[in-house]
């Protein structure tokens, strides 16, 4: 099944990309290395999952926010390469910001782990990270960053 049909099969639908904040790209491209800018549960220009995990946000809030982050990485990579050209996903790295004895972060990031699996079957299959951090743009729970391996390009 191709990839576009299984993220329809889920019900889900890709967001359009979202523009950088600063003076970088969303997507680089070293190589066959895709390397994605971290990702935020951004919808569009509405700011989704504000707040402390423990706090603000539920364990699942956060499940939730990290899927969205993962949608929006989904919505570059197959813009920047198409998924046709994706190989599989390399690393997850994570960071998520919560109350200080919050100690559920592993099942928040499963939120993006768990749809990239599902839409990418086995090509979503990958290490990841995990960081806790004092702070995040505007107070995101969570933010995730990707790399992906791609088909060298046919010059």
């Amino acid at each position: 099944m191709k990839t576009q049909e299984r993220i329809l099969e889920l019900g889900l639908i890709l967001p359009e990309p979202s523009k950088p904040g600063g003076n970088y790209v969303s997507v680089n491209i070293r190589g066959d290395i895709a390397y994605v800018a971290v990702q935020f549960p951004k919808l569009g220009s509405e700011f989704k999952y504000q707040g402390r995990l423990g706090a603000e946000l539920t364990t699942e809030d956060g499940y939730q926010a990290a899927q969205l982050c993962a949608l929006n990485v989904l919505s570059h990579i197959n813009k920047s390469v198409g998924f046709e050209n994706v190989i599989g996903l390399n690393h997850l790295d994570a960071c998520y910001l919560a109350e200080k004895d919050w100690q559920e972060a592993p099942r928040v990031v499963d939120g993006a782990s768990d749809l990239f699996v599902k839409v990418l079957g086995e090509r979503g299959i990958h290490s990841r990270a995990i960081f806790g951090v004092e702070k995040l743009p505007r107070n995101f729970c969570v933010g995730i960053t990707c790399s992906f391996t791609i088909k060298k390009s046919q010059d």
